[in-house]
Order: structure tokens, then C-alpha cells, then sequence
């Protein structure tokens, strides 16, 4: 190994001296003059209002929004994933400050390492050549199969190794080079038993692996027949290298990656060049290795938050669940990483091929958080019918948090999973039971699966609830400051159910309303295609009943039913939507949660976590109750007949002129 540059202060400081802050930062920030500083939109994350700050007196950057600071060689290793004595070599190019000479001991290593790069650069020149001969027609063929151009092939320098036993190492020697660089550099394999030399890449297509500066440092080598085992032969471990520390494509994708703001991560070399010759070039791959410290450093110097791509079939989430295990001693603040898996049965190169960079960039868009994945693999494991497997579930959790390193992200970890643990465990011990319970009683008519979680079905039950608040106003003046503090999510054509609510309360609050045929008369226009179909005008010639649209959608409330039954479904109807409404709320404090959560935060969420699971068992009990009572009363013979009002108000002997009512819907 070299050992590491070490710069004097004073050298460092004159590079500073002759490059103000600005003139670097300007270059990938605009800035404007302002006062004794300069301004700019940062270049970390998205904003409108400028918070970036250049500073030639201090010769620093400051980024608020970003809460990054720094000087011009942070500032290059920021934005361009440089590492720092990459950042002082280039900026002292840039200001014609001459860096201090090595050691002989560096020098002599960086001279063993050149000889060695101009070894791989000449096999990598060789490999290329045999391709476009006849020999490499195989080859060839298979990359044409595979789709990738003439054009990629140049970029990538792929090739050919032929079957000779020593074509390779007879053409290196044939051009004067040294038998032991040839060996030191991986090409050649002399084995222990004294039989002869060959060449370790033979039939092969060939993929040069170059370092973060674009130097071949090994190579990959794809079989060609399917006798032909390994499929994947890696150079091995040489002086120049390690291949985990190394991604492939990692010198192509690193502008990309920081202009794109993500990098992607594959698992195999043809695949990575594959998308990227789709048009996505911010990708590399992994070298066939578990990730380790120093590819997670690399993948972060790329992004903050690179995405990694795997197969959706069985091992694909092996592999994501095995790379989470190494990353979460890694995680900090503001770096992590998420996770794509891709159809069942395609890789990157089935999949850009098949539809192209958008079809693999719909998969990105799809990517899952590093938490949602950590809980998609201890869920999928667990064992949670009893106590015991709950107990070793929720231990399971705290053990892979408490292995993050960084305390502040730790914290925000220990928080989030604490509510989503207890979340879960209510589901699959106290849900779970009162869901069959509710199964093995009559269903509530056209309102099954209450606490089934889908957007959908609630607004459903939004459409019940506001045609009940229509037809039995007083329930409303009843309730009227919930109602008021409630967020309905549904529509009906160009009217939110928001404005039809606060409509309805205005009417409640202004008049006295008796019946629901006051709403017809006093909510505004605009508001009576929504009234018709959450509530339903009479139609005599259809033969339909004020209210018909309700009726359809709860039919029971067509049964002569106690006037308690129908407060009692008002009720719950509304608790459901209002414990909607927390759970939104909690959802948004743990999205919004800060930095470095303090107690007070956390008490809250848990509390009101609290107050979900006290009254979500509470309403589920209810539901049951009122299910089996609703049961009674679709199977009575007696008093079958329907019941226009149900709580024995009177209808007018003659109905008033129907409104303009927008498109009908049931």
C-alpha cells in the first residue's frame, strides 16, 4: 500500500489563497453579490429561496439549508465524491502551486504500481484487438445478443481472451514485458505444482475494471459456454487490486451521480453497462462481493442516498436483506441507502432492453426505504403467534437499531420503531381477534372490512357518513365541533367533501333545520350535485325515495330500526374517521420528525400512538356489535317494510322542485 499523502499546512493554505471560494463554488453554483458574501441556490438539495453562502474572506461555504460548510477542497469533495488528496491535486493544478515531492519509499511504490498499470493497459489493448478478429466471432455474437452497441463496446473497452493457453502472456512477453509483472498483475497463473504457466483469462469476454481515475486494474471475464464454469472469473487480489474497495463504472458514474443527485447500484458488470448505455449513467455495480465499509464510503461519495437494484425473485431479496446487515454499523446522518427490486425474472439488462431507461426508472421510482426493507425482512421472518415470538420479534428490532453507530439517527430509529412495533403487534394479537370476531357476525350492508386500511373503502365510508349527516341534521348539530375539526379525503366532480361539509355547517349554523329537506333549500347551488349523490332527491318516476342514494349504499336504514341504532352507526362512522385523522397525524409527526428528536417529541408520538390503538379497539368492538344488530334487523320478517325516515320524521305531502343536480352516481 502507498502510504498516505500527507500536505503541509502551508502548502494547503496557499492553494486557498489563490483560489477564492467563489471563483470554485461558481462553478456549479450562480451566485450573486450580496454585501461582503455571495449568494446562490444550493447545490445539495432542492430550494427556491437562496440559503447558500460564499465567503471569500473566510475562504468557506455555508449551506443552511444543507447545514454544510466547508472550504474549496470540501467543497470538491462534496459535489464531485473526490477524495481529499484528489481535491488538493486538482486544485493545485488549478492554481499552479506545486506539491511537495514523495518519499523514495512512495516513489518506488507508485513506479512498481505504473509498471503495473501499463501491464493491464497492454492486455487490455490485447483483449480488444482479439475481439474484432475472427477468433472473437463468439464473443461478438454474444454482446450483439445482449444489445450492446459498437459504440459501448469502444467506451467500455470490452474483449476477448482467446483459448490459447498462453496467447496472452505470449503477446506481453513478445513486447518485452517482464514475466513477473505479468503474474504480479493477475493475468497469468503458475501453479504450485510445477506444471506450466497459462493464461488466467481464456474464451472469455472480456470487461476491463477501472479504478476513480479510468485505469484498467482488473478484469472480469464472462464464460461463453455453458460447460464453462466459473460463469464470472475476477482477476485476483494485485497490488492495484482490491476489488472491495473498488464499484465498476465507478470513474464514469461519478459526475452523474452528483448532477443526478443518486447513484444505482447493480449486481453485475454487463447489466451496469446495459443501463447505462440505456441512458442512465449514473450506475455501477458491485465486484461480486458482499458490500463492504469501503464500498459503502465509495457509494456515499457518489450520493447520499444511492439506490441498489436487485432481482425480485427469491435470492434478489436474499441479497438485499444480506447487504443490510452491512450497512446499518455504517449508517450516519444523512446517508443511507434504498432498495429496487426488480419484476420476478428480469435483471437490468431483461428489463431496459424489454422497455427501455423508463421502464427501469419506473422500478427506481418504486424503491424502498432502508427501514422499510430492515422491517420486510424481520416481519417476513418472525414468528408472531406467540408471546414468546413476539417478545424475540420486538428484541430482534432493538438489537439491529442499537448497532447503528451515529446516536442521532439511532434515536430517530429507536423512536420510529417503537411505534411501528407496537403498531404491528397490535394488529397481529388484538386486531387479529376482533376481526374474527366481526367475521363470524353479520357484516354492517356495503360496509365490510372497516379497518382494512384502504384509501378507498374509507372514502366510501365518507360518502355513508356525509349522506347521514344530510338526512339527520340534528346528529350534526350534535356534533357539530367534530365534524368542524374533520378531514375528509373524498370528491364528488369539482367539489371536495371539505367544501361540502363546511357548506353544510354553515347552513346548520345560520337556520334552523329540521329535515334534510332544508339542506335542499338553503346549501348553495354549486353544492347540489354533491347533496343528490351523497344524500339522493325524490324521483317519483323511478319510484325513489328521498334520501335513495344513503339507502342504497346502508341499506339496513331502510328497515323501520331504533332511533339509538342510527346515533349509535352516526357515532362510530364518525370515531372511524376521526381515528383517520390521528393516525394522519401520527404519520406526519414521525415524517416530520426532527434531526435529534427530545423527549417531548417522543412522549407525544407515543401517547398519541396510545390514543390510536385505546380507541381503534374501541371502534372495531363497537363495529362488531353493531354488525350483529344490523344482521337482526335485514332478517326480521316483521316490520320489513322500508322506512323513507327512520327516525319517524315527516315527510311533506308534496315534494319541492328538484334541484340541478350534477352526473348521478350510486
Amino acid at each position: 500500500m502507498i502510504p498516505p499523502v500527507r500536505y503541509p499546512p502551508h502548502i494547503l493554505d496557499e492553494i486557498r489563497a489563490r483560489l477564492p471560494v467563489s471563483a470554485v463554488v461558481g462553478r456549479k453554483v450562480r451566485l450573486k453579490r450580496a454585501g461582503r458574501e455571495w449568494r446562490g441556490l444550493s447545490p445539495f438539495q432542492a430550494e427556491k429561496t437562496p440559503s447558500f453562502y460564499a465567503n471569500d474572506g473566510k475562504g468557506r461555504y455555508f449551506d443552511f439549508s444543507a447545514g454544510k460548510d466547508g472550504d474549496i477542497f470540501n467543497f470538491l469533495m462534496e459535489t464531485e465524491g473526490l477524495t481529499f488528496p484528489e481535491a488538493v491535486e486538482r486544485l493545485a493544478a488549478e492554481a499552479g502551486v506545486e506539491l511537495p515531492k514523495a518519499s523514495p519509499e512512495t516513489e518506488a511504490v507508485v513506479e512498481r504500481r505504473r509498471d503495473l498499470h501499463d501491464v493491464l493497459d497492454a492486455a487490455a489493448r490485447f483483449f480488444e484487438g482479439e475481439l474484432a478478429r475472427p477468433g472473437g466471432a463468439k464473443a461478438l455474437a454474444y454482446l450483439d445478443g445482449r444489445g450492446i452497441s459498437a459504440e459501448t463496446r469502444r467506451e467500455f473497452r470490452l474483449g476477448f481472451a482467446p483459448d490459447g493457453r498462453t496467447a496472452l502472456f505470449d503477446h506481453l512477453t513478445g513486447q518485452g514485458i517482464d514475466r513477473d509483472l505479468i503474474l504480479r498483475a493477475g493475468l497469468a497463473v503458475e501453479p504450485e505444482d510445477g506444471r506450466a504457466l497459462y493464461d488466467r483469462f481464456r474464451g472469455r469476454v472480456i470487461i476491463p475494471i477501472q479504478d476513480g481515475k479510468g485505469r484498467v486494474v482488473a478484469f472480469g471475464g464472462r464464460a461463453l459456454g455453458s460447460d464453462q464454469q466459473p460463469k464470472y472469473l475476477n482477476s485476483p487480489e494485485t497490488e492495484l487490486f482490491h476489488k472491495g474497495e473498488l464499484v465498476f463504472n465507478g470513474h464514469r458514474a461519478r459526475p452523474a451521480a452528483h448532477k443526478a443527485g443518486t447513484a444505482i447500484v447493480v449486481e453485475g458488470y454487463l447489466d451496469a453497462i446495459a443501463v447505462h448505455q440505456a441512458g442512465v449513467p449514473h450506475v455501477v455495480a458491485t465486484l461480486g462481493t458482499a458490500f463492504t465499509a469501503e464500498q459503502i464510503g465509495l457509494l456515499w461519495r457518489l450520493a447520499p442516498e444511492p439506490v441498489i437494484c436487485f432481482d425480485g425473485d427469491k435470492a434478489g431479496r436474499a441479497a438485499a436483506f444480506r447487504a443490510v446487515d452491512r450497512i446499518v454499523p455504517a449508517l450516519k446522518t444523512g446517508f443511507t441507502f434504498r432498495f429496487a427490486f426488480l419484476p420476478a425474472g428480469e435483471d437490468p439488462d431483461d428489463l431496459v432492453r424489454r422497455g427501455g431507461a423508463d421502464a427501469f426508472r419506473a422500478v427506481l421510482d418504486e424503491a424502498r426505504s432502508f427501514w422499510d426493507v430492515i422491517w420486510l425482512r424481520e416481519t417476513e421472518s418472525a414468528r408472531l403467534d406467540t408471546p414468546n415470538g413476539q417478545a424475540m420479534f420486538d428484541t430482534r428490532i432493538r438489537e439491529i437499531v442499537q448497532a447503528i453507530p451515529d446516536p442521532t439517527l439511532r434515536r430517530r430509529y429507536e423512536l420510529t420503531a417503537r411505534l411501528q412495533v407496537n403498531d404491528h403487534l397490535w394488529h397481529v394479537t388484538r386486531g387479529r381477534v376482533l376481526l374474527e370476531r366481526l367475521k363470524t357476525a353479520t357484516a354492517l350492508p356495503s360496509l365490510p372490512d372497516l379497518f382494512s386500511s384502504e384509501p378507498t373503502r374509507l372514502v366510501g365510508l365518507e360518502r355513508v357518513f356525509l349522506g347521514m349527516c344530510v338526512h339527520y341534521p340534528d346528529l350534526v348539530e350534535q356534533h357539530r365541533e367534530k365534524i368542524a375539526s374533520m378531514h375528509f379525503r373524498g370528491r364528488f366532480a369539482d367539489t371536495p367533501f371539505n367544501d361540502f361539509v363546511a357548506d353544510l355547517l354553515r347552513v346548520v349554523d345560520a337556520d334552523s333545520v329540521r329535515s334534510y329537506l332544508d339542506f335542499y333549500n338553503l346549501l348553495s347551488e354549486g353544492f347540489f350535485p354533491a347533496l343528490h349523490f351523497l344524500h339522493g332527491r325524490q324521483d317519483r318516476a323511478l319510484d325513489r325515495p328521498w334520501g335513495h342514494n344513503l339507502f342504497a349504499r346502508f341499506p339496513v336504514l331502510q328497515r323501520t330500526v331504533p332511533e339509538r341504532f342510527v346515533e349509535e352507526c352516526f357515532s362510530n362512522f364518525m370515531e372511524l374517521l376521526w381515528l383517520r385523522d390521528l393516525e394522519d397525524e401520527l404519520k406526519a409527526g414521525v415524517a416530520d420528525m426532527p434531526p435529534d428528536p427530545d423527549d417531548s417529541y417522543g412522549s407525544w408520538l407515543v401517547n398519541l400512538q396510545s390514543d390510536i390503538l385505546d380507541n381503534r379497539e374501541r371502534v372495531l368492538r363497537k363495529e362488531g356489535e353493531l354488525a350483529e344488530e344490523a344482521g337482526h334487523y335485514r332478517s326480521s320478517t316483521g316490520g320489513g317494510s322500508v322506512a323513507a325516515d327512520p327516525r319517524g320524521m315527516l315527510l311533506p305531502a308534496a315534494a319541492p322542485a328538484e334541484p340541478d343536480s350534477g352526473a348521478e352516481a350510486a
